[in-house]
């Protein structure tokens, strides 16, 4: 989650108007980017000769410069301020307390703690507080300066800083509890019946008293740790902003104003510090007097369970990013008002409605083939029906891809249609089916789909996918042809390895930017932006791991092929697709003329930390396992178990990948290939694979291999342009293979892998692929979309004919050579 939320949710709600206006900085920072460092030329960049090089690089930093720092100076001061005068009111309570607490009579004294360790004391006891895991951040970091506090909480890479939480109301109640028991339980101490009576006539008094300073000291020490965190959150909001300042002007900023300004102010020096320090001491120590604490830990345990819960952010996965945007979509709707009553009302289909009457249809359809006879056998016509049936639901989306997939296994038992794998072809009982359908549906390949997982859940929470992607992307200057193809190929690298689905999550976030400043009707921004989703969907295609379909095509060709020999074919034809797409773009959009220039992208050099190095090492040792997975089969025995070494790896230490990494996997992705996976298994079993495959083989009698794979690539293309890649491979796939394997030179797995490979070409419509949903969604900063529909049509279905152009010759050659 970004800081400007995280600000939002830490923020003492009664002092929200006094903390830095981080996101009004922000937004004064992006204008300076457009008007100044856009307008002015990219920074770093030499127009020739010495003075030349001069101008580009001071002076658009010092116009910068001086828009933007006026604006910091400004915020740092409402917060010192602000910081000043609270302080002088919290303290001037905490000397009244110190003063009322002596009037307390027959009060055990207590050792106090020295102030160099209170605030660590208070840190050691933060794990037996509740906390909150949030949408995204970080670790709390430990005081490494006991001399500076706020220092020593705030680590010097400010990114992933830790933001303790302030106080609730509603928290008071659990302590107080054990507060008036133990008041309840002092009235025992009492030595002799005489002080047992003095006790009882100076409990109005006495009691009265503690209770008093009780509350007080306790509510005082929550304020007095909401400004300490105060000063901590807006510190951190300081030094967050100079660093985008600096990444976006390419100047030095940040070491220069945080040293000499921020730590200059006296909100945030170290005498503040060890005030606040001194003062928290005392009320922790009144309280402890007041509630009769038997030490001073039993008081700072009481008064840590008053404040409100501490939210722990951890850093956005490309997952998470794209769930939320998958439940935005699901959750916006448009209503057309209603301007003629209830009637007009009543005549309007709801969601719910249309979904019954495709579902009804559907069914109809389903009782059709269930009572006309196409087969013989009766198990192949009630699998001919079971397919039909959850063919139109996939394809009509009457049902949830995944409540579909779920859905196989139980017709598949309940309707009969698996036969035994003997001779005799018996047919199955309901216990044998039930077995051999589940026993099916979980198999090496899920394991390699949830390794993939792994892997790009890890590559992108540690930072490590952008870091990659922007040092590329910095690298393309700023001529728009460039950009545009460096981008692109970004997507598709980045589709090998954290799938089609997640890469244009990625690379949409590392072009905005790019698309902040351009100005107003450049066609370069649609061009960017469809450019992205067509190389993702290409990208689909580059390795195993890289796209559902992949999978299910290596669980359909046997024997499934290497590593090596996928990359032998997917590369070389995802660069030529990649390299005529974007010659395809720059026909089409034109951008050089409306753009001649773009804002350059940039990189900040970041020193790898020990978690994204033993990320990148399980990632290449993964990879390198899968490539040999040949070679090593007397050891691992299948990719899948290969599969299970990123998981352990990753999955055993919770501060690399945690079990809300887990919860946010695919799981829908999952179960729709598991539920392919059992119709396959079904369709084969009953026999149906084999009569399919043998009328079409009549079909394509006599016809060369080339032409089968073409028919084929036709087929899958129109079929996944309009309905998921994944369900039309799922349906496809089986019935190439079998075709394949009854021609007279066998040809089962070139067929699959060009139609798998067809699959993630097929990318005319927003519908078809993710990639392109998603793109379609993106929108400026005046919630205009970037793209249309009228944009696929333009670039979308001529770039999905040179992919199939591309598959069915260069893909072709290569698969021959070696021997698919």
């Amino acid at each position: 989650m970004k800081f400007s939320s995280a600000l939002q949710f830490n923020a003492v709600p009664d002092w929200a108007q006094y903390y830095i206006d981080y996101s009004g900085l922000k937004k004064k920072l992006y204008v300076i980017e457009r008007d100044i460092v856009s307008q002015n030329g990219q920074p770093g960049e030499s127009t020739g000769g010495a003075t030349d090089e001069s101008h580009t690089l001071l002076e658009p930093q010092n116009q910068a410069y001086a828009a933007f720092v006026p604006l910091l100076d400004a915020e740092l001061a409402k917060v010192d301020r602000f910081y000043e005068r609270k302080e002088a009111e919290l303290f001037a309570q905490a000397d009244m307390v110190e003063r009322d607490i002596d009037k307390l009579q027959g009060i055990p004294t207590l050792q106090r703690r020295s102030s160099a360790t209170f605030f660590q004391k208070l840190s050691d006891m933060g794990d037996s507080a509740p906390r909150i895991e949030g949408a995204s951040s970080a670790q709390p970091v430990h005081p490494r300066n006991q001399s500076l506090d706020i220092d020593s909480t705030i680590p010097h890479d400010v990114t992933n800083a830790y933001i303790p939480h302030e106080h609730d109301e509603s928290t008071y109640a659990p302590s107080l509890a054990g507060v008036e028991e133990g008041v309840r339980g002092s009235s025992h101490i009492s030595r002799t019946s005489m002080s047992d009576r003095v006790h009882r006539t100076s409990f109005s008094e006495n009691e009265v008293l503690r209770r008093e300073l009780r509350i007080r000291s306790r509510d005082l020490f929550i304020l007095l740790h909401d400004l300490r965190s105060y000063a901590q959150l807006n510190y951190t909001g300081f030094s967050k902003i100079t660093k985008k300042f600096d990444k976006v002007t390419s100047s030095a900023l940040r070491s220069t104003y945080m040293t000499e300004t921020v730590h200059a102010a006296s909100a945030f020096g170290e005498a503040a510090q060890n005030r606040l320090r001194k003062h928290m001491e005392a009320m922790a120590y009144a309280y402890g007097l007041a509630a009769q604490c038997t030490s001073l830990d039993d008081a700072l345990r009481e008064l840590k369970q008053c404040l409100r819960e501490e939210v722990v952010w951890e850093r956005n996965t490309v997952w998470r990013d794209m769930i939320a945007s998958e439940r935005m979509v699901d959750a916006v709707g448009v209503q057309s008002p209603d301007l003629q009553g209830g009637l007009q009302k009543s005549r309007r289909i709801t969601n719910t409605q249309r979904q019954m009457l495709r579902l009804s249809l559907c069914t109809v359809v389903f009782g059709v083939a269930w009572a006309v006879p196409l087969f013989s056998g009766v198990e192949q016509q009630r699998c001919w029906a079971m397919l039909v049936y959850v063919s139109l639901l996939w394809a009509t989306e009457a049902l949830p891809l995944h409540v579909t997939a779920l859905l196989v296994p139980l017709l598949t038992v309940m309707l009969g249609v698996m036969r035994s794998p003997a001779k005799s072809h018996q047919s199955l009982g309901a216990s044998d089916a039930s077995k051999a359908v589940f026993s099916a549906m979980f198999s090496s390949v899920i394991m390699l789909l949830l390794g993939g997982f792994a892997l790009a859940a890890a590559l992108s929470k540690h930072d490590i996918a952008r870091m990659l992607a922007s040092w590329v992307l910095s690298r393309a200057g700023s001529n728009p042809r460039t950009v545009l193809l460096a981008n692109m190929l970004v997507a598709t690298f980045a589709s090998m390895w954290i799938s089609n689905v997640a890469a244009p999550v990625l690379c949409f976030s590392l072009i905005k930017p790019i698309l902040r400043t351009l100005p107003p009707g450049s066609t370069f921004a649609p061009c960017l932006v469809i450019g992205i989703a067509l190389a993702s969907n290409v990208g689909g295609m580059a390795s195993p791991i890289s796209s559902p379909q992949n999978i299910i095509a290596i669980n359909t060709m046997h024997p499934a092929p290497s590593w090596f020999q996928w990359f032998a074919v997917s590369i070389p034809v995802c660069i030529m697709c990649d390299v005529c797409i974007w010659l395809l773009l720059l026909f089409v959009y034109q951008p050089n003329k409306s753009t001649p220039a773009i804002h350059q992208t940039r990189f900040t050099s970041e020193r790898l930390s020990r978690r994204q190095i033993y990320v990148c090492i399980v990632t290449v040792v993964t990879i390198l396992l899968w490539c040999f997975e040949s070679q090593l089969a007397f050891v691992f025995g299948d990719m899948g178990i290969v599969a299970v070494i990123p998981l352990v790896l990753l999955f055993g230490f919770p501060t690399v990948l945690g079990k809300e990494d887990f919860n946010n996997f695919l799981w829908t992705v999952v179960m729709l290939a598991m539920g392919g996976i059992a119709l396959g298994r079904a369709v084969e079993s009953s026999g149906l694979l084999h009569e399919l495959a043998g009328r079409i083989e009549n079909i394509v009698d006599g016809m060369p291999v080339f032409s089968v794979l073409c028919v084929f690539c036709a087929l899958i293309l129109v079929v996944c342009t309009f309905i998921s890649h994944t369900v039309g491979s799922l349906i496809i796939l089986p019935i190439v293979s079998e075709v394949g394997a009854r021609l007279p030179e066998p040809h089962s797995r070139l067929l699959v892998m060009g139609a798998a490979l067809m699959a993630s070409g097929a990318m005319g419509l927003p519908v078809s692929g993710f990639p392109n949903m998603n793109a379609i969604m993106l929108e400026d900063t005046l919630g205009n979309p970037y793209l249309s529909t009228m944009d696929f049509f333009k670039a979308g279905i001529p770039a999905s004919f040179v992919a199939y152009a591309v598959v069915v010759s260069i893909g072709f050659v290569i698969m021959t050579l070696l021997g698919f």
